[in-house]
């Protein structure tokens, strides 16, 4: 397991740490959102589910059993079911302090460290759940620092009809034409996977007003790359 971070030669682009620092800490934890925030980076990611008594937790898969061994899926469990669980540290073994957090732990420590929170709407939410999510951010103080960000298109247009200047970016694969038109239409910018960017298709949608991240970067060229080219965002589970 690695012992730091790996350093990169970024000179314009702003870093993100995915699921915080998930090459040194357990992905989606508290731990790795703090040694994100003792680093240098810009933002920190993470991913909301809702739980079975409508708390907002920070899980990828939406079930611990990859993380913590156990089949228990957020929507099926309350917070206090779900946070009695401990994760998996890298090397296999159990943890005490790794438990899935609630959304206002990671605003605090986003907060605290001064960070912009990447935050992922893993789930289908309702248009109430995007409003009580975006009512606990304003609870903090933090809406004006946080990036939205999701695969589903719906949750993105819920949040812009009632946020309609809260930054969010759509999760993506492949770039066309046809999206770049609807990301302008609908006052989105885009998280792409970073192996469908190129210079042409990046130059393009900075004309068309478009902010760009990118997913996953851990190859220290395929970053060096990436900001030559001026995406303004890279994602990144080691590289600093």
């Amino acid at each position: 397991m690695r012992k730091n971070t790996v350093k990169v030669d970024i000179k314009n682009a702003k870093m993100v740490a995915h699921r915080g620092v998930s090459g040194l800490e357990r992905e989606n934890t508290n731990a790795a959102f703090v040694a994100a925030g003792q680093r240098s980076y810009y933002g920190i990611e993470t991913d909301v589910y809702r739980t079975a008594d409508g708390h907002i937790v920070c899980i990828h898969d939406g079930n611990l059993e990859r993380v913590a061994g156990v089949n228990l899926r957020m929507g099926d469990a309350t917070l206090e079911q779900i946070q009695a669980v401990s994760m998996f540290d890298h090397d296999g073994k159990k943890r005490s302090d790794l438990i899935v957090p609630t959304l206002d732990e990671y605003i605090r420590i986003c907060a605290h460290y001064r960070k912009i929170g990447v935050l992922e709407l893993k789930d289908a939410f309702t248009e109430e759940e995007i409003c009580k999510i975006v009512d606990i951010i304003k609870e903090e103080g933090y809406l004006e620092n946080i990036i939205f960000i999701s695969f589903n298109w719906d949750n993105l247009i819920l949040l812009k009809k009632n946020y309609p200047d809260q930054p969010a970016q759509f999760l993506t694969g492949e770039i066309t034409d046809e999206l770049i038109a609807k990301l302008v239409e609908n006052k989105l910018d885009i998280d792409a996977h970073f192996s469908y960017l190129t210079e042409d298709n990046i130059k393009k949608m900075h004309d068309a007003g478009i902010t760009i991240n990118c997913w996953t970067v851990d190859n220290p060229e395929d970053a060096e790359r990436l900001d030559k080219w001026g995406v303004d965002q890279i994602t990144s589970n080691i590289l600093e």
